[in-house]
């Protein structure tokens, strides 16, 4: 996450003056922008992460910020766990100075479809939720439009990881909150659903025993609204349809 969202940053031709990161402790990205010339500022909703950045302890959608604090926002890997998204979107956008950048890294809804599927099939007819739930890329930049942010981007990257132990599948998505922990919907796996899981995940798993699942990253980026950022073009203003373009005969 950290490598992407540096190279996002390093397309970008302005100079940043006072960085915001939230979420997984990246001291390694923060030591980066500080060389950079910027004052950065860490934040977490993890005490122990925090203090240990000599950070903020806050969730993502209570951010203790005035309006206009920071010229660019980092959010690591902690969107996709928060009660009120959309809420952590106006939050950023309202602490953002005009013209500033959010930038975001996160797991996708599309994540884990192997698991998934084993899971059902273990379950039979009783289906239940046992993945955090999580959002995809078209709902992630119309969040990103509602917040009242610009110019929004949201595009993903898929991650093939290859597991020869069940128990550490698990594990990887209990270290990054990918668990199911909405309240009042907790639905523990019993010993027989989770033999017939593990059989099926020996099953399919290839000849060199491993098992093969993927893992998506969302990347979001958008801006604080400012009068000088270019604006689309106004509804039916184009002078060419779509329809000719597309009917136009191909050039070898």
């Amino acid at each position: 996450m950290v490598e992407e969202i540096m190279e996002r940053l390093d397309v970008v031709k302005r100079t940043f003056q006072r960085a915001l990161i939230i979420g997984l402790p990246a001291e390694g990205l923060g030591k980066e922008l500080q060389t950079r010339g910027m004052k950065v500022v860490f934040a977490d909703s993890s005490a122990r992460a925090a203090e240990a950045l000599g950070g903020v302890i806050c969730d993502d959608d209570r951010l203790p910020f005035a309006d206009h604090s920071f010229d660019l926002i980092i959010n690591m890997g902690s969107l996709d766990t928060i009660n009120d998204l959309p809420g952590a979107l106006v939050l950023c956008r309202r602490i953002l100075v005009p013209d500033g950048l959010l930038l975001a890294a996160l797991v996708s809804a599309e994540s884990f479809p192997s698991l998934k599927s084993i899971i059902m099939q273990a379950e039979g007819d009783r289906v239940s939720a046992h993945i955090h739930p999580q959002i995809d890329v078209r709902t992630a930049g119309d969040l990103m439009a509602r917040a009242g942010l610009t110019l929004p981007v949201a595009d993903s990257d898929h991650l093939r990881l290859n597991y020869s132990s069940l128990h550490r599948l698990i594990s990887d998505i209990r270290d990054v909150g990918g668990s199911n922990i909405m309240t009042g919907s907790l639905s523990l796996i019993g010993r027989d659903v989770y033999n017939r899981i593990y059989s099926l995940f020996a099953s399919h798993s290839g000849t060199d025993g491993k098992f093969s699942e993927s893992v998506t990253i969302l990347y979001l980026c958008a801006w604080a609204a400012h009068p000088d950022q270019p604006k689309p073009a106004r509804r039916g203003s184009g002078q060419v349809s779509l329809k000719t373009t597309l009917s136009r005969p191909s050039e070898n």
